[in-house]
C-alpha cells in the first residue's frame, strides 16, 4: 500500500482530564525539568486509561523499563482519555499553555500548533543517536510535521480507511463474508439486510458530531474521486455532484431504507460501543478500529473483517489516510528533548518494544496482525524487522484483512485546517441523518460558505 504524501493542516484537537502517575525524581529541579545532579524530569501524555488495564501495565512497564535503561531520565506520564485526543479539550490546553512537555496530535494539527505558539523546533535533535530506527521511517510522514524546514513533531502512527464488517451480522443476514460491498449501491442493499435482522441492529453506521462526521464525509468524497478544497487550497470544493452523491446515499439509506438505526450524532465512541455490542453491521474505519472495538468495547476479534472503501459504481478513487505524532512544547532543555524522544523511539518506533512489542502483545487481548501502523519506509530494514514479528506472533486471523491489504486504494491526506472544516462539515451530516427533509444542497451550501469564510480569514 503506498503511503500518502500527506497536506499539513490547521486542527482543533482532543483531550479529556488530566490524571499525573509515577513519581518524578527526588532530588530538587528547576522550572525546565533539569535537576543539580544532572537528571532530567519530563511529563508525556496519551498515558492508557484505567479503563485499558492491559495496555496501561504495558506502558507502566515499559516506562519502569525505559527508565532504568536510562537513570538520567524520569517520565511522568499523563492520561489525556482513551481516545488521546479530543478536539476542543486539545486546543483549550494549547491557548493555555498547559500542553505537556511532549504531546500528542494529529497529523492535522500542525498548523494550530505553530500559531498557538507551543511548539519547538526539534530539527537538530532527531537523528540516529535519539532514534535508532530515523532513517527508515518514510519520509512522506515526517514532511507532515514539517513546516519552513523545520521539524516539529515524530510520527508515530499511519494510517487509511476502507470498509469494517461484522462477520457474524454478514452471515446472520445472509451475505458472503467473503464478498463484501465493492460500491455504494452494494453497502446499501447490504445494509438492508442486516437491518432486517431487528434487534437494535444497524445495517450501516456513521458518525456526524465532534468533528468526526466532517472526518468521514471527506474519506466518503475522496471515494467519489472528490476533495474538499480546490487544488490551491484557498475555497471549498465538495458543493458538487459528488459531495450531494456522499450526502443523498446516507440519506437514502437512513430514512428510505431504515437500515441505519435510529440513534444519531454519534461521536467516536458511541460508534463503537454499539460496535462492540454486535448492533453495527459495517463502518468505515481504519484497521485499529478493530482493535477499540475489542481492548475498549468488549468486542471479539474474529467477528470483524475489512475490506477496501467502496466506490460509488465500481472500485474507490481515493480513501482518506492520516495519523498521529508527538509535538515537543516550546523552551524545553536540549536534555529534555533528547529525553522525550528516545522515550518515543523506545515506546513508538522501535521494532520488538512498546507498540511493537508483539510477543508481549500476542497473549493479550490486543491484536497483532494489523496492516496498521504503516510508520516505515518500503524495503528499509525497521519495516523487515516489523512485518517479521507482526507475522510470527500474529494473535487474529489475518486474512480478515487480505483483501484490504491485497487491494489498496489510492490514499489522499487530510485538507488544511482540517479539523475546523470537519466541525463545518459535521452539520451537514447530522442534517441528512436526523431530518427526513433536510435539503442536500441547502446543506452543502452553508458549509461551502462558512469553510470560505474559514479559508478567508486564514489569507
Amino acid at each position: 500500500m503506498s503511503v500518502p504524501q500527506y497536506r499539513k493542516a490547521a486542527a482543533v484537537a482532543l483531550v479529556a482530564g488530566l490524571g499525573l502517575s509515577l513519581t518524578a525524581c527526588s532530588t530538587k529541579s528547576d522550572d525546565k525539568g533539569s535537576t543539580a545532579d544532572g537528571k532530567v524530569t519530563i511529563t508525556v501524555d496519551c498515558q492508557p486509561v484505567g479503563a485499558q488495564k492491559e495496555l496501561l501495565k504495558n506502558w507502566n512497564d515499559d516506562v519502569a523499563e525505559f527508565q532504568k535503561q536510562n537513570l538520567d531520565i524520569t517520565i511522568k506520564s499523563v492520561s489525556v482519555g482513551e481516545q488521546c485526543n479530543n478536539p476542543p479539550d486539545f486546543t483549550a490546553r494549547l491557548a493555555g499553555g498547559t500542553v505537556t512537555d511532549v504531546f500528542y496530535g494529529y497529523m492535522t494539527d500542525l498548523q494550530q500548533v505553530l500559531d498557538s505558539g507551543q511548539a519547538m523546533d526539534i530539527s537538530q535533535y532527531a537523528n540516529k543517536d535519539t532514534i535508532s530506527t530515523w532513517d527508515s521511517v518514510d519520509p512522506a510522514l515526517k514532511e507532515v510535521f514539517t513546516d519552513g524546514g523545520k521539524l516539529y513533531a515524530v510520527p508515530v502512527k499511519n494510517y487509511s480507511m476502507g470498509l469494517v464488517y461484522n462477520k457474524v451480522l454478514f452471515q446472520q443476514a445472509g451475505l458472503d463474508v467473503n464478498n463484501p460491498p465493492k460500491t455504494w449501491a452494494d453497502v446499501r442493499a447490504a445494509a438492508k439486510k442486516i437491518s432486517a435482522l431487528g434487534n437494535g441492529i444497524a445495517g450501516y453506521s456513521e458518525y456526524s458530531a465532534g468533528n468526526t462526521g466532517g472526518w468521514h464525509f471527506t474519506s466518503l468524497l475522496y471515494s467519489q474521486g472528490g476533495r474538499v478544497l480546490t487544488e490551491d487550497g484557498k475555497k471549498a470544493d465538495f458543493n458538487n455532484a459528488m459531495g450531494k452523491q456522499v450526502l443523498q446515499n446516507l440519506k437514502d439509506m437512513r430514512y428510505g431504507d431504515n437500515s441505519m438505526g435510529a440513534r444519531q450524532l454519534l461521536q467516536w465512541g458511541d460508534l463503537l460501543t454499539n460496535a462492540g455490542a454486535g448492533k453495527v453491521g459495517m463502518f468505515i474505519g481504519a484497521p485499529d478500529a478493530t482493535q477499540a472495538i475489542v481492548s475498549q468495547f468488549q468486542g471479539k476479534f474474529q467477528d470483524w473483517a475489512m475490506a477496501p472503501l467502496p466506490g460509488q459504481d465500481g472500485a474507490a478513487k481515493g480513501t482518506l489516510g492520516g495519523g498521529e505524532g508527538y509535538f515537543f512544547k516550546k523552551d524545553l532543555t536540549p536534555e529534555q528533548v533528547k529525553a522525550g524522544l528516545k522515550w518515543i523511539a523506545y515506546q513508538k518506533l522501535t521494532p520488538g518494544k512498546g507498540q511493537f512489542d508483539y510477543v508481549r502483545a500476542k497473549p493479550q487481548n490486543y491484536p497483532v496482525g494489523l496492516p496498521q501502523p504503516l510508520l516505515f519506509a518500503n524495503g528499509s530494514d525497521a519495516q523487515k524487522q516489523e512485518l517479521e514479528l507482526r507475522k510470527a506472533n500474529a494473535n487474529l486471523d489475518t486474512a480478515n484483512f487480505a483483501l484490504f491489504e491485497a487491494t489498496p486504494v489510492p490514499i489522499k491526506g487530510e485538507p488544511r485546517n482540517a479539523q475546523a472544516i470537519y466541525a463545518v462539515l459535521d452539520a451537514a451530516m447530522s442534517g441528512v441523518l436526523t431530518n427526513p427533509n433536510s435539503n442536500i444542497d441547502a446543506l452543502l451550501k452553508t458549509a461551502e460558505e462558512k469553510v470560505n469564510q474559514l479559508l478567508a480569514a486564514e489569507s
